[in-house]
Protein backbone atom coordinates (compact mmCIF):
# COMPACT_ATOMS: atom_id res chain seq x y z
CA UNK A 1 0.00 0.00 0.00
CA UNK A 2 1.30 3.46 -1.15
CA UNK A 3 0.77 6.22 1.94
CA UNK A 4 1.70 9.10 -0.49
CA UNK A 5 -1.60 10.07 -2.04
CA UNK A 6 -2.63 10.61 1.21
CA UNK A 7 -0.20 13.74 1.50
CA UNK A 8 -1.31 15.20 -2.29
CA UNK A 9 -3.20 18.28 0.05
CA UNK A 10 0.17 19.00 1.06
CA UNK A 11 2.37 17.82 -2.06
CA UNK A 12 3.92 21.63 -2.19
CA UNK A 13 4.33 21.79 1.36
CA UNK A 14 6.04 18.51 1.29
CA UNK A 15 8.55 19.53 -1.17
CA UNK A 16 9.53 22.33 0.71
CA UNK A 17 9.99 20.10 3.55
CA UNK A 18 11.82 18.15 1.90
CA UNK A 19 14.25 20.77 0.65
CA UNK A 20 14.61 22.20 4.00
CA UNK A 21 15.77 18.83 5.55
CA UNK A 22 18.81 18.90 2.73
CA UNK A 23 19.70 22.05 3.87
CA UNK A 24 19.95 22.24 7.26
CA UNK A 25 21.40 18.46 7.32
CA UNK A 26 24.44 19.98 5.66
CA UNK A 27 27.41 20.18 7.72
CA UNK A 28 31.27 21.04 7.05
CA UNK A 29 32.01 17.65 8.69
CA UNK A 30 32.37 15.05 5.84
CA UNK A 31 30.96 11.79 7.32
CA UNK A 32 27.84 13.78 8.77
CA UNK A 33 27.10 15.14 5.03
CA UNK A 34 27.92 11.23 3.65
CA UNK A 35 25.58 9.60 6.26
CA UNK A 36 22.85 12.09 6.61
CA UNK A 37 22.24 11.73 2.73
CA UNK A 38 22.39 8.15 3.23
CA UNK A 39 19.24 8.06 5.28
CA UNK A 40 17.15 10.76 3.45
CA UNK A 41 18.09 8.22 0.08
CA UNK A 42 16.73 5.30 2.10
CA UNK A 43 13.57 6.34 1.82
CA UNK A 44 10.84 6.50 4.72
CA UNK A 45 7.08 7.80 4.48
CA UNK A 46 7.69 11.26 6.03
CA UNK A 47 4.63 10.54 8.31
CA UNK A 48 5.69 12.12 11.15
CA UNK A 49 6.99 15.86 9.42
CA UNK A 50 3.36 15.20 6.77
CA UNK A 51 1.47 15.43 9.62
CA UNK A 52 3.12 18.29 11.09
CA UNK A 53 1.90 20.25 7.74
CA UNK A 54 -1.61 18.35 7.52
CA UNK A 55 -2.37 19.37 11.15
CA UNK A 56 -1.32 22.98 10.53
CA UNK A 57 -3.10 23.11 7.60
CA UNK A 58 -6.41 21.46 9.51
CA UNK A 59 -6.38 23.68 11.98
CA UNK A 60 -6.14 26.59 9.33
CA UNK A 61 -2.75 27.71 9.62
CA UNK A 62 -1.65 29.91 5.99
CA UNK A 63 1.99 30.79 6.94
CA UNK A 64 5.18 28.20 6.21
CA UNK A 65 7.05 27.93 9.80
CA UNK A 66 5.67 24.53 9.66
CA UNK A 67 7.78 23.63 7.37
CA UNK A 68 10.45 24.24 10.31
CA UNK A 69 8.33 22.58 12.43
CA UNK A 70 8.36 19.16 10.31
CA UNK A 71 11.99 19.26 9.79
CA UNK A 72 12.57 19.38 13.72
CA UNK A 73 10.16 16.78 13.80
CA UNK A 74 11.72 14.58 11.19
CA UNK A 75 15.79 14.94 12.86
CA UNK A 76 14.42 13.91 16.19
CA UNK A 77 12.82 10.62 14.46
CA UNK A 78 16.03 10.57 12.71
CA UNK A 79 18.18 10.39 15.26
CA UNK A 80 16.02 7.96 17.64
CA UNK A 81 16.46 5.93 14.68
CA UNK A 82 20.10 5.45 14.49
CA UNK A 83 20.54 5.00 18.03
CA UNK A 84 17.62 2.33 18.24
CA UNK A 85 19.64 0.40 15.59
CA UNK A 86 22.93 0.66 17.52
CA UNK A 87 21.15 -0.55 21.12
CA UNK A 88 18.68 -3.41 19.05
CA UNK A 89 22.13 -4.58 16.79
CA UNK A 90 19.62 -4.10 13.34
CA UNK A 91 21.33 -4.57 10.35
CA UNK A 92 17.96 -3.97 8.09
CA UNK A 93 15.66 -0.89 7.98
CA UNK A 94 13.41 -0.07 4.95
CA UNK A 95 14.95 -2.76 3.03
CA UNK A 96 18.71 -1.15 3.44
CA UNK A 97 21.20 -1.83 5.33
CA UNK A 98 21.50 0.46 8.46
CA UNK A 99 23.90 3.20 9.31
CA UNK A 100 25.62 1.17 11.71
CA UNK A 101 26.17 -1.44 9.68
CA UNK A 102 27.84 0.53 6.67
CA UNK A 103 29.82 3.17 9.44
CA UNK A 104 29.84 1.36 12.58
CA UNK A 105 28.35 2.27 15.97
CA UNK A 106 30.03 5.03 17.06
CA UNK A 107 28.93 7.07 13.55
CA UNK A 108 25.66 6.24 13.83
CA UNK A 109 25.08 7.01 17.72
CA UNK A 110 27.37 10.56 17.13
CA UNK A 111 25.50 11.49 13.73
CA UNK A 112 22.33 10.91 15.96
CA UNK A 113 23.54 13.26 18.19
CA UNK A 114 24.18 15.68 15.87
CA UNK A 115 20.54 15.10 14.55
CA UNK A 116 19.46 15.89 18.45
CA UNK A 117 21.41 19.40 18.56
CA UNK A 118 20.36 20.30 15.06
CA UNK A 119 16.90 20.18 15.85
CA UNK A 120 17.33 22.12 19.15
CA UNK A 121 19.24 24.81 16.94
CA UNK A 122 16.13 24.78 14.53
CA UNK A 123 13.66 24.99 18.08
CA UNK A 124 15.61 28.19 19.13
CA UNK A 125 15.08 29.76 15.11
CA UNK A 126 11.12 29.67 16.25
CA UNK A 127 11.84 32.05 18.90
CA UNK A 128 8.83 30.13 20.95
CA UNK A 129 9.11 28.95 24.67
CA UNK A 130 5.75 26.74 23.99
CA UNK A 131 7.16 25.13 20.89
CA UNK A 132 10.18 24.21 22.63
CA UNK A 133 8.34 23.07 25.83
CA UNK A 134 6.35 20.66 23.80
CA UNK A 135 9.32 19.61 21.78
CA UNK A 136 11.24 19.23 25.15
CA UNK A 137 9.12 17.24 27.04
CA UNK A 138 8.65 14.63 23.52
CA UNK A 139 12.12 14.08 23.69
CA UNK A 140 12.37 13.32 27.06
CA UNK A 141 9.33 10.95 26.92
CA UNK A 142 10.86 9.21 23.72
CA UNK A 143 14.41 8.68 25.57
CA UNK A 144 12.20 7.34 28.65
CA UNK A 145 10.51 5.13 26.77
CA UNK A 146 13.53 3.71 24.92
CA UNK A 147 14.92 3.23 28.63
CA UNK A 148 11.76 1.62 29.71
CA UNK A 149 11.68 -0.73 26.49
CA UNK A 150 15.69 -2.01 27.49
CA UNK A 151 14.06 -2.66 30.58
CA UNK A 152 11.98 -5.11 29.58
CA UNK A 153 14.19 -6.77 27.24
CA UNK A 154 14.16 -10.46 26.90
CA UNK A 155 10.90 -10.51 29.77
CA UNK A 156 8.30 -13.08 28.71
CA UNK A 157 6.05 -11.51 31.55
CA UNK A 158 5.73 -8.10 30.15
CA UNK A 159 2.08 -7.33 30.89
CA UNK A 160 -0.02 -5.41 27.92
CA UNK A 161 -0.06 -2.31 30.12
CA UNK A 162 3.59 -1.87 30.08
CA UNK A 163 3.47 -2.74 26.55
CA UNK A 164 1.38 0.61 25.66
CA UNK A 165 2.90 2.35 27.60
CA UNK A 166 6.29 1.95 26.14
CA UNK A 167 4.52 2.62 22.94
CA UNK A 168 3.20 5.99 23.87
CA UNK A 169 6.43 7.41 25.10
CA UNK A 170 8.26 6.10 22.69
CA UNK A 171 6.91 6.35 19.35
CA UNK A 172 3.05 8.32 20.11
CA UNK A 173 4.69 10.82 22.00
CA UNK A 174 6.23 12.34 18.77
CA UNK A 175 3.32 12.11 16.36
CA UNK A 176 1.72 13.77 19.68
CA UNK A 177 4.28 16.89 19.60
CA UNK A 178 4.05 17.21 15.94
CA UNK A 179 0.09 17.39 15.59
CA UNK A 180 -0.03 19.67 19.25
CA UNK A 181 2.25 21.84 17.25
CA UNK A 182 0.49 22.21 14.32
CA UNK A 183 -2.43 23.50 16.15
CA UNK A 184 -0.58 25.71 18.09
CA UNK A 185 1.13 27.47 14.73
CA UNK A 186 -2.71 27.84 13.98
CA UNK A 187 -3.36 30.00 17.21
CA UNK A 188 -6.01 27.61 17.83
CA UNK A 189 -7.57 27.07 21.60
CA UNK A 190 -5.96 24.94 24.36
CA UNK A 191 -8.79 22.42 23.61
CA UNK A 192 -8.22 22.26 20.21
CA UNK A 193 -4.31 22.04 20.59
CA UNK A 194 -4.90 18.72 23.10
CA UNK A 195 -7.15 17.03 20.63
CA UNK A 196 -5.33 17.69 17.73
CA UNK A 197 -2.28 15.83 20.17
CA UNK A 198 -4.50 13.44 20.99
CA UNK A 199 -5.40 12.76 17.66
CA UNK A 200 -1.62 11.99 17.24
CA UNK A 201 -1.09 9.82 19.75
CA UNK A 202 -3.42 7.46 19.48
CA UNK A 203 -2.95 7.58 15.50
CA UNK A 204 0.84 6.74 16.64
CA UNK A 205 -0.21 4.14 18.95
CA UNK A 206 -2.26 2.22 16.02
CA UNK A 207 1.01 2.49 13.69
CA UNK A 208 3.56 1.06 16.12
CA UNK A 209 0.73 -1.73 17.49
CA UNK A 210 0.37 -2.68 13.23
CA UNK A 211 3.89 -2.24 12.61
CA UNK A 212 4.84 -4.96 15.75
CA UNK A 213 2.57 -7.51 14.39
CA UNK A 214 4.07 -7.17 10.75
CA UNK A 215 7.06 -8.07 12.89
CA UNK A 216 5.12 -11.62 12.77
CA UNK A 217 3.42 -11.73 9.18
CA UNK A 218 5.84 -10.45 6.52
CA UNK A 219 9.34 -11.17 5.08
CA UNK A 220 11.74 -8.34 4.45
CA UNK A 221 10.86 -7.61 0.61
CA UNK A 222 7.18 -6.09 1.62
CA UNK A 223 7.97 -4.64 5.09
CA UNK A 224 11.78 -3.69 5.00
CA UNK A 225 12.91 -5.67 7.94
CA UNK A 226 13.90 -9.28 8.70
CA UNK A 227 11.24 -11.44 9.97
CA UNK A 228 11.32 -11.80 13.71
CA UNK A 229 13.53 -9.04 14.60
CA UNK A 230 11.58 -8.25 17.19
CA UNK A 231 12.10 -11.77 19.08
CA UNK A 232 15.81 -11.12 17.96
CA UNK A 233 16.05 -8.28 19.89
CA UNK A 234 14.45 -9.35 22.78
CA UNK A 235 11.12 -7.65 22.18
CA UNK A 236 7.90 -8.69 23.87
CA UNK A 237 5.27 -7.11 21.78
CA UNK A 238 1.52 -7.41 21.74
CA UNK A 239 0.89 -10.58 19.75
CA UNK A 240 3.40 -12.19 21.94
CA UNK A 241 2.01 -11.06 24.84
CA UNK A 242 -2.05 -12.03 23.76
CA UNK A 243 -0.40 -15.70 22.36
CA UNK A 244 1.24 -16.31 25.89
CA UNK A 245 -1.64 -15.16 27.99
CA UNK A 246 -3.97 -17.55 25.87
CA UNK A 247 -1.85 -20.38 25.94
CA UNK A 248 -1.63 -23.35 28.44
CA UNK A 249 1.29 -22.80 30.93
CA UNK A 250 2.80 -26.29 30.17
CA UNK A 251 3.29 -24.85 26.36
CA UNK A 252 3.76 -21.79 27.20
CA UNK A 253 6.76 -22.20 29.18
CA UNK A 254 9.19 -22.93 26.09
CA UNK A 255 7.75 -20.40 24.45
CA UNK A 256 8.67 -17.83 27.29
CA UNK A 257 12.27 -19.26 27.61
CA UNK A 258 13.08 -18.55 23.77
CA UNK A 259 12.12 -14.28 24.83
CA UNK A 260 14.68 -15.09 27.28
CA UNK A 261 17.17 -15.99 25.13
CA UNK A 262 16.20 -14.67 21.55
CA UNK A 263 15.85 -17.48 20.11
CA UNK A 264 14.80 -17.68 16.47
CA UNK A 265 15.20 -21.11 16.37
CA UNK A 266 11.65 -20.87 18.14
CA UNK A 267 10.09 -18.14 15.73
CA UNK A 268 8.08 -21.32 13.68
CA UNK A 269 6.09 -22.53 17.07
CA UNK A 270 5.83 -19.13 18.22
CA UNK A 271 4.21 -17.91 14.88
CA UNK A 272 2.10 -21.49 15.38
CA UNK A 273 1.12 -20.18 19.03
CA UNK A 274 0.08 -16.52 17.73
CA UNK A 275 -1.69 -18.06 15.06
CA UNK A 276 -3.74 -20.43 17.25
CA UNK A 277 -4.92 -18.25 20.09
CA UNK A 278 -5.93 -15.75 17.29
CA UNK A 279 -3.51 -13.14 18.89
CA UNK A 280 -3.68 -11.05 15.56
CA UNK A 281 -6.95 -10.52 15.63
CA UNK A 282 -6.67 -9.20 18.76
CA UNK A 283 -3.87 -7.37 18.64
CA UNK A 284 -4.91 -5.56 15.48
CA UNK A 285 -8.48 -4.91 17.10
CA UNK A 286 -6.52 -2.69 19.18
CA UNK A 287 -5.19 -1.11 16.27
CA UNK A 288 -8.28 -0.90 15.41
CA UNK A 289 -9.33 1.34 18.67
CA UNK A 290 -6.93 3.34 18.73
CA UNK A 291 -7.38 4.59 14.64
CA UNK A 292 -11.16 5.19 15.74
CA UNK A 293 -10.35 7.16 18.58
CA UNK A 294 -8.20 9.14 16.77
CA UNK A 295 -10.63 10.00 14.16
CA UNK A 296 -13.12 10.85 17.26
CA UNK A 297 -10.51 13.75 18.41
CA UNK A 298 -10.89 15.52 14.82
CA UNK A 299 -14.99 16.03 15.54
CA UNK A 300 -14.28 19.85 16.40
CA UNK A 301 -12.30 20.89 13.25
CA UNK A 302 -14.19 22.23 10.56
CA UNK A 303 -14.41 20.03 7.27
CA UNK A 304 -11.76 20.31 4.97
CA UNK A 305 -9.42 18.21 2.58
CA UNK A 306 -6.67 18.31 5.17
CA UNK A 307 -8.73 17.18 7.90
CA UNK A 308 -10.25 14.40 5.19
CA UNK A 309 -6.39 13.46 4.40
CA UNK A 310 -5.76 13.19 8.62
CA UNK A 311 -9.04 10.54 8.31
CA UNK A 312 -7.57 8.49 5.52
CA UNK A 313 -4.06 8.18 7.22
CA UNK A 314 -5.91 6.93 10.53
CA UNK A 315 -7.24 4.13 8.68
CA UNK A 316 -4.26 3.58 6.15
CA UNK A 317 -2.45 3.13 9.41
CA UNK A 318 -4.86 -0.12 10.29
CA UNK A 319 -5.27 -1.76 6.99
CA UNK A 320 -1.53 -2.53 6.56
CA UNK A 321 -1.97 -6.32 7.01
CA UNK A 322 -1.23 -9.43 5.61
Amino acid sequence: MNIQPLFQPVEDDMRAVDALIRKRLSSDVVLINTLGEYIIASGGKRIRPALVVLAARAAGYEGTAHHLLAVIIEFIHTATLLHDDVVDESTLRRGRETANSVWGNDASVLTGDFLYSRAFQLMVELDSFEVMKVLADATNRIAEGEVMQLMHAHDPNLSERDYLEVVDRKTASLFAAGCRLGALLAGRSPEHCQAMADFGRNLGVAFQVVDDALDYGHGDETYGKNLGDDLAEGKTTLPLICALARTPEAEAAPLRQAIRDADLGALNSIKKAIESTDAMTYTFGRADEAAEKSIDCLASFESSQFKDALISLARFSVQRRS
